[in-house]
């Protein structure tokens, strides 16, 4: 075949050439590069056995993607090949084959085979196919050795194997190899190919002359069906002259056997190619087209069918030795001599154009295009379709279309223009049928063509064919055709819906079918969130009962509420469905008892109490939750009647006091229970309450509480409640529950009291007997006014209690004289003595005493020892004066309190010993202070040993106390040798705080001779006394004391500031270091130390002063420093510290000292002089001395400050211990560089060392440290130290070490975005990227620099990257550089639908979309935004809008929409969306609707409106109508007013409009006979006989027979009534028969049931025996309560626990 002609090379070239990589770009040398050391087997990686410059072997691996990854490894395999997918890596020297698996890094396989492998291949990402001198093998990575597959041919003998390939079934095979041919000469080397064709099935091989072979699979078409045929192709230049391209079909004939059938096609080689032949053929499967390569470059493009030879070119001036496959197959890759990498694939915008126009060939083109699918041709495609078309070849045309590439004629438009179309032959189908039929044979229908192909079924009542194609996958679902299939075919629809991810229509669909259970289900399974709670609304119209089931369901969705509850439930109620959301609720809550259903409890308990209260109460007394709001629920229960659940839930003490007055209808235990809750406050008030509402009622349960809780709340307080409602009885019933346990006096009182009140004397008279708690003089005095009947008990008191006087003078006085002589006759007759003294007293009779002790027969006591008989007896001898004082002293029997009164004003000493034989303390200072008797207090108060008594005596209030200190001072205590009196009294002193007192009897006690002078306690006593009030006579105690505790008193003194008072104990007491110590830290006075130490010569007191001296140059070394204004000072003390510091070394006082421990100051104070070079050498010979890491450091940076780098050195070579890491860092902070290198990298401190080094500009070396360290601080020094100094190609390195920590992406960016280097930035970031710690910040960086720097590249960015992004930051990006369109887009792809919606409207000219803004809308959260997108519609796109509110009639509120279009004047731009929402019957809808059809004079359309949907306001409408132009709107509102029973208005308009048949037929609806008749005297009045008839015909059952009578005679029209009246008799007889009847069988029952009740008994003989009963009710009497045992509760459960 010729070569293309030359006009044809123009620029318009059907391949793509492209260079991949150079192998020597990376490092491999020439030779490396040929037949048996390259390979690759995919676009993916090529391998290359390359030989390094020191000889030995190594793999290099390049990634064909990014030629930057490369890996190198040293291996002594002879050839390396990795498998297509670059899992597996094979490795052969010579017999030996290993297989290693690069993911698991492992060894997957070994083998040892027999011969030497001459060829080796990958065929698939697992099977390795290997070629010996004998045979082929295939080798699966999963399998332990290799399988033969067959023998290699006789034919092959002497050639170089060069491919081999298999064809995908692998049942055809093929070895190719080539050799020298036997005619070649030196000139003309010759290359001929031989070939092996094995087939697997068969068993056998073919030899062939070939240099290159493909197996292939060509789809073509024959009678109308698409065939597939299995090629053989091979090429060949064995012959010169005979080039060609042999295509081989093979057949399976029905036999079995093969037959084959050839075609040739010549293979063009230029003139300057006589040697070159094929050495590789690739197939395309996408295109149908071979590429067959040759050794010198050239590269033809071949269609076989056609044979066809379409391009061909030389693509390499190199020889080509290798080829590989790329992964899509659309092409090939090959490598030259020279080391390139080419890629060749098929330009496919380029192919069909350039077969059409360049070659000339449309045919050709239009067959590749439709076989494959391609496009390009466009226009010479519709230009054919369009001649077929208009030819009327419609046949032809509907196939073209079907078949068009990338199906770019079936469009809408076009299934449009072939509806229309009619069949051109009679009977046989229409074309679009055709057309559908064509496109069904291999694809699906489109979107378009699926629904018209729907509407078509639906027309002619196929739509179950729809359901089949749906099966088959042969229609694209979409909601376009659900829509359309949902009237016939609803489960059907679901499917498509489903298919179409539409699935709010899905479930539309499912409550349409009544399928509810799978509602929630599918949704979860697609992934999709409905508003439930419209779903429900809708189920609860339709089904309540299953509609509560799908509630439940909702809410038990894997533990997760699907609905919110809270809504479900106002969907119940909306119903008034109580009692199924009432289950609903109970379902729900049921273990769920948190607070976060607090508020369903609520309602659950609040709609119960409201409607049914029993069931409240239930549902409270199972006690299952805790969280509702127990106000609400109170209230509501104490309105329902339940006032025990109000109790439990009230916790304000007014509303419970507003319950419990109801206790009478409660459990008393309860009640009684229940006040153990509140506190004693609470329990009062509601006490209170119930007594003052219902005394009479709740006085028994008011008592059973008092009588329970008595304790808690305390007696008194509940004595006090009863006696404030002066229901003694409850008192008397409550104390005497508690009486027998309680001591309390006002409790026995009480009661005694209250028993007297009710009369329970006998009580009284008990507890008089036998209690012991009670106040005698009160309960004496209370029985005396009381007068009682029986005075027993008010002598029980007086006789227990020796009363008896009083007794006798009360009965005397009020003539109760029996009651003596009972008293000492039965009662006790011991008291008979002090009852006659009484009577005595009051000169009764003498008779009446003679007869009372006549009557006394019990014996009559005397008493000896009578207080009152001595007291007499004391003042007999106080008034004698017969030694009054002995006996006062002696005698034991009198009353010292009563005799010492008698005797102050007689002799105040007398009454002193009265008062002190019996200890009467206050009369006793009051009659010593009155008398002045000083001493004797003093003396009576020193021996007591009282302190509150000597606390009243030293009173500052007291005017006598310094005349009884002087006294104590003077006589008292010099007397005394007790020490606890003396012990006493000082403390008195000191608790009276008498210091100066105190001294002074201390030194009474201590200074002179007394038995207390040596007493170690006064001393310490007297010397902190005098520390506190006489400080200058401390030094004089310190002098003249030696028993005193020496440590403790100078310790005080010390504290006290009295330093040389504590020196002078420390210098006695011979306490060298505290004196020193005193004198240094103290008395600040470094001499007296010295001296001091000259005096003690001690190693200790001379450490101290040492190191006092220290310290002394500290602190003036400080004030140097901080005192700034006096400059010369600093200069001078500097000097001076120098100075001493020197005088210090030289007097040596730490050698004197013999302590060598102070190093660490000498070392401070040194560094703080600056003399490093005198601290060396003293460093130098502490180290002799100690090995002490400080020492060991300080000389190290000693040796830094003094520069003296050689001695640093060899000190680090040596042992030592000093801290090189913190020396390393004093170094650093001092900026001593030099020698904190030498540190750091003595003991490998890379990070610290690479700081180091950048400081001394070494920034190569600090990177390469860096590395080493591996530390981000390291690298972030390094970086920014790089940058300063433009080093960007170190940064660089720096700055990929840093990206890939998070935290440290910001500064990075920050410091290149201050230093100007945005585009080195980029870099940084975009090779950051591909990093394998590449991370979410890099990313999300890098978008927002390309937001400010680079917004061009923003949007490619975040397409690819968005899922890697911290959204929320770019989205700020994207803001600040206005890129709307982008925010949008990372607004959608964080779920965030509501920003993006709104930002799509704001920025509305660079962000919207119409179909985007549809899908996005339905997803957004907010409502509002819905009205906001109309708004926006309505603004910018109206025509638009029912396409939108068609995707937001679920969601949006129709009322709202309606309304708010109402508002702007717009509802016609509406109006479809109207008709579709019309049909949930919302009265804002039909309206508006209504209100657009009277605009539009639509009246059909309106009455089937007012028909269907009776949700507006009717007799508005009505009103409106009937003023209408238009007789049909009036019509209408006849109509209207006909519905609503508004019959005479409705007829009213009929007649009007002389519409007779409204008329009749509104009249007849009223079943009103007022209106029927009307009506027909309406008709005989104007004569309209026909509709006289009319309106008798149909209100026949409403006209009565004597009106139309009476009316069709007086008009004279009996003709036209007479029908009527006929009708009405028979009616009329018909009925007078049946009630005859009627009457007849009644009256029949009437006398057999008189028969039957005349044979009947009056009076039942059953009834004679019974008894009645008699007894009424008797009277009661109250309860008793004498004890509280029953009652007794644990206090830790009556809530009073704190009381």
């Amino acid at each position: 075949m010729a070569a293309p002609s030359a006009a044809a090379m123009t620029d318009m070239i059907p391949i793509i050439l492209q260079e991949r990589l150079k192998l020597s770009d990376h490092g491999i040398a020439k030779e490396a590069i040929g037949f048996r050391s390259c390979s690759f087997a995919s676009d993916l990686y090529i391998t290359v056995r390359n030989t390094k410059p020191d000889g030995r072997f190594q793999v290099v691996m390049v990634d064909l993607h990014n030629t930057n990854n490369v890996r190198k490894h040293d291996m002594t395999a002879e050839q390396v090949i990795m498998s297509p997918n670059g899992r597996f890596l094979a490795l052969k020297a010579k017999q030996t084959l290993q297989l290693f698996n690069l993911e698991t890094q492992s060894k997957a396989g070994a083998h040892e085979a027999k011969d030497e492998f001459e060829f080796w291949k990958w065929l698939d990402d697992t099977t390795l196919a290997t070629i010996t001198r004998n045979s082929v093998y295939h080798w699966k990575v999963d399998t332990e050795t290799p399988q033969k597959m067959f023998d290699r041919h006789q034919c092959l003998s002497g050639t170089q194997i060069i491919d081999y390939v298999v064809n995908d079934t692998s049942t055809w095979a093929a070895v190719i190899g080539i050799k020298l041919s036997d005619e070649h000469t030196p000139g003309n080397q010759r290359v001929i190919g031989k070939m092996q064709l094995w087939n697997s099935q068969y068993k056998v091989s073919q030899e062939l002359d070939g240099n290159a072979a493909a197996f292939a699979v060509l789809t073509k078409e024959e009678n109308g069906v698409d065939v597939e045929a299995p090629l053989i192709v091979f090429a060949s230049r064995n012959n010169p002259g005979a080039e060609m391209l042999r295509i081989i079909e093979t057949i399976q004939a029905p036999n079995g056997a093969l037959a084959k059938h050839c075609n040739d096609i010549s293979v063009f080689f230029p003139d300057d190619a006589a040697t070159d032949y094929p050495v590789n053929l690739t197939f395309s499967k996408k295109y149908g087209l071979f590429l067959l390569a040759t050794k010198f470059g050239y590269i033809h493009l071949y269609e076989v069918e056609s044979q066809t030879c379409i391009y061909m070119n030389r693509i390499s001036m190199e020889s080509i030795f290798r080829f590989g496959e790329p992964q899509e197959s659309n092409g090939l890759l090959a490598v030259n001599k020279g080391g390139q990498v080419y890629s060749v694939t098929i330009d496919d915008s380029i192919l069909l154009r350039y077969i059409a126009e360049i070659l000339g060939k449309p045919d050709l083109a239009i067959r590749l295009a439709i076989r494959h699918d391609l496009a390009g041709i466009e226009r010479l495609y519709t230009e054919k379709f369009m001649a077929l078309y208009n030819a009327g070849d419609y046949e032809n045309a509907v196939v073209m279309a079907a078949k068009s590439p990338k199906g770019f004629l079936r469009t809408q438009a076009v299934v449009d223009r072939l509806k229309t179309l009619q069949p051109t032959v009679a009977g046989q189908p229409q074309p679009i049928i055709k057309y559908f039929s064509t496109i069904i044979h291999k694809n699906p229908l489109n979107q378009y063509e699926s629904v018209a192909l729907a509407n078509i079924a639906a027309q002619t009542g196929k739509i179950q064919i729809m359901k089949q194609y749906l099966d088959q996958d042969k229609l694209t679902s979409s909601e376009e055709l659900g829509d359309v299939l949902r009237p016939h075919d609803p489960q059907t629809a679901v499917k498509v819906y489903h298919n179409g991810n539409k699935p709010a229509k899905v479930i539309e669909c499912l409550i349409d079918l009544g399928k509810y259970d799978r509602i929630t289900s599918y949704a979860q399974t697609a992934n999709f969130q409905p508003d439930y709670t419209q779903i429900l609304q809708l189920i609860m119209r339709r089904d309540p009962d299953k509609g509560a089931a799908f509630a439940k369901t909702l809410v038990e969705n894997q533990g997760t509420s699907l609905a919110d509850i809270e809504r479900i439930v106002d969907i119940f109620m909306s119903q008034n469905l109580i009692q199924q959301v009432t289950s609903f609720l109970l379902d729900v809550l049921q273990d769920k008892d948190t607070a976060e259903y607090g508020h369903l409890q609520t309602r659950l308990l609040e709609m119960n109490l409201m409607h049914a209260p029993q069931v409240a109460d239930a549902i409270l007394s199972n006690l299952r939750f805790s969280h509702y709001d127990r106000a609400t629920i109170a209230n509501l229960c104490e309105k329902a009647g339940l006032y025990q659940r109000a109790l439990e839930h009230y916790e304000d003490i007014n509303d419970i006091k507003r319950v419990i007055v109801h206790a009478q209808g409660l459990n008393r235990e309860w009640i009684v229970n229940f006040f153990g809750k509140l506190t004693v406050d609470q329990t009062l008030e509601c006490m209170n309450a119930m007594l003052k509402t219902n005394i009479r009622e709740n006085l028994q349960v008011v008592v059973q509480i008092a009588t329970k809780y008595s304790e808690l709340i305390g007696p008194l307080k509940l004595i006090e409640l009863f006696e404030s409602f002066k229901t003694y009885e409850g008192l008397y019933y409550y104390l005497g529950s508690i009486v027998n346990l309680s001591q309390d006096p006002d409790v026995h009182f009480k009661y005694i009291q209250a028993g007297v009140k009710v009369g329970q004397l006998k009580e009284v008279e008990r507890i008089c007997r036998e209690s012991n708690f009670y106040d005698p003089e009160k309960v004496k005095n209370f029985l005396k006014e009381a007068k009682l009947p029986d005075q027993l008990p008010l002598i029980i008191v007086c006789d227990r209690f020796n009363f008896v006087h009083d007794l006798v003078l009360f009965l005397y006085q009020q003539g109760l004289t029996k009651y003596v002589a009972d008293y000492v006759q039965r009662v006790n007759s011991a008291r008979t003595p002090a009852v006659i003294g009484g009577l005595l007293d009051v000169d009764c009779d003498e008779n009446v005493i003679k007869n009372l002790l006549l009557s006394v027969t019990g014996p009559v006591p005397v008493d000896d020892t009578d207080p009152a008989v001595y007291n007499a007896l004391a003042k007999i001898y106080i008034d004698s004066n017969n030694n009054p004082e002995a006996f006062l002293k002696e005698n034991p029997y009198y009353n010292s309190l009563v005799v010492g009164k008698y005797c102050e004003k007689r002799d105040p000493y007398l009454a002193f010993i009265a008062y002190q034989r019996g200890q009467c303390d206050n009369e006793l200072i009051k009659v010593t202070n009155e008398n002045q008797m000083f001493k004797h207090q003093a003396r009576y108060l020193v021996k007591r040993r009282e302190l509150e008594l000597w606390k009243k005596a030293l009173d500052d209030d007291n005017m006598h106390r310094r005349a009884l200190i002087d006294q104590i001072n003077a006589t008292v205590l010099p007397e005394t040798s007790d020490p606890e009196e003396v012990a006493t009294t000082v403390k008195a002193f000191m608790e009276a705080d008498l210091p100066i007192e105190l001294m002074a009897l201390l030194s009474k006690l201590v200074l002179e001779q007394t038995a207390f002078s040596d007493h170690t306690n006064l001393q310490n006593l007297l010397i902190l006394t005098a520390i506190k009030a006489d400080r200058a006579r401390v030094t004089d105690l310190i002098n003249r004391l030696n028993n005193y505790n020496a440590t403790n008193i100078a310790e005080i003194a010390i504290n006290a500031q009295l330093f040389e008072e504590a020196f002078l104990i420390y210098k006695k007491q011979d306490m060298h270091i505290e004196a020193v110590n005193t004198l240094i830290e103290h008395i600040a006075s470094i001499d007296r130390a010295v001296e001091y130490a000259e005096r003690a010569d001690t190693p200790e007191v001379w450490s101290l002063v040492a190191k006092a001296q220290l310290a002394g140059l500290r602190i003036r070394d400080s004030i140097g420093i901080y005192e700034k204004s006096y400059i010369r000072k600093i200069v001078f003390l500097s000097a001076l510290i120098t100075k001493i510091l020197q005088q210090f070394f030289i007097q040596d006082s730490y050698i004197r000292a013999d302590d060598p421990s102070n190093f660490q100051e000498v070392i401070d104070y040194s560094s703080r002089a600056g003399k490093f070079e005198d601290l060396v050498r003293y460093l130098q010979m502490c180290r002799k001395r100690v090995r002490e890491p400080m020492v060991d450091s300080e000389l190290l940076f000693a040796y830094a400050k003094t520069e003296r780098y050689s001695d640093l050195e060899e000190f680090l070579r040596q042992p030592n211990v000093a801290q090189i890491q913190v020396v390393g860092e004093r170094c650093y902070e001092h900026e001593l560089y030099q020698a904190a290198k030498s540190l750091f990298s003595s003991i490998s401190n890379w990070a610290r060392l690479a700081s180091t080094l950048v400081h001394l500009g070494e920034y190569q070396a600090a990177v390469d440290g860096a590395r080493k360290a591996g530390n981000t601080k390291v690298w972030k020094d390094v970086h920014k130290a790089c940058l300063k100094h433009d080093k960007l190609r170190l940064a660089h390195i720096c700055g990929l070490n840093l990206i890939v920590h998070a935290e440290e992406l910001e500064a990075v960016i920050r410091n290149y975005e201050r230093g100007g280097h945005i585009e080195e930035l980029f870099s940084l970031l975009e090779a950051g990227l591909g990093l394998e710690r590449a991370h979410m910040g890099m990313f999300t960086e890098l978008a927002v620099l390309y937001t400010k720097y680079r917004p061009e590249k923003t949007d490619e960015h975040l397409r690819l990257f968005w899922q890697r992004l911290n959204i929320p930051k770019v989205i700020r990006g994207c803001e600040n550089a206005c890129l709307w369109k982008e925010m949008v887009f990372l607004y959608e792809n964080y779920e965030e639908f509501d920003n993006a919606a709104l930002s799509m409207m704001e920025h509305s000219a660079d962000a919207w979309d119409h179909d985007h803004f549809k899908t996005l809308i339905v997803k957004v959260g907010n409502l509002e935004i819905y009205y906001k997108a109309l708004k926006f519609y309505l603004d910018e796109h109206p025509l638009l809008l029912n396409d939108l509110l068609v995707a937001l009639t679920s969601r949006v509120d129709h009322t709202r929409v309606v309304r708010m279009f109402e508002k702007s004047d717009n509802v016609p731009l509406i109006k479809s969306y109207l008709i579709s929402v019309q049909r949930e019957n919302i009265e804002a809808v039909n309206e508006a609707y209504n209100d657009l059809a009277i605009e539009e004079g639509e009246y059909t359309a309106l009455r089937d409106s007012i028909d269907n949907f009776d949700n507006f306001d009717n007799f508005k409408l009505a009103s409106r109508l009937e003023k209408h132009d238009r007789i049909e709107f009036r019509r209408i509102a006849a109509h209207i007013f006909r519905k609503n029973k508004r019959w005479n208005k409705s007829i009213a308009l009929s007649k009007e409009d002389r519409i007779w048949e409204d008329a009749i037929v509104t009249a007849s609806m009223s079943q009103s006979t007022e209106v029927a008749e009307e009506l027909m005297l309406y008709f005989l009045q104007i004569g309209n006989e026909e509709d006289f008839t009319a309106c008798l015909y149909a209100c026949y059952d409403l006209v009565r027979p004597d009106v139309v009578l009476e009316n069709a005679w007086r008009h004279n029209k009996m003709d036209f009534a007479m029908p009527y009246m006929i009708q009405s008799l028979r009616g009329a007889m018909e009925k007078i028969n049946f009630l005859e009847k009627s009457v007849s069988e009644l009256t029949e029952k009437e006398e057999n049931r008189e028969k039957i009740e005349s044979e009947t008994p009056v009076i039942p003989l059953a009834l004679g025996n019974q008894r009645l009963l008699t007894q009424g009710a008797g009277q009661g009497i109250a309860p008793q309560f004498t004890g509280a045992s029953a009652y007794s509760v644990n206090s830790n459960m009556t809530g009073f626990n704190s009381y």
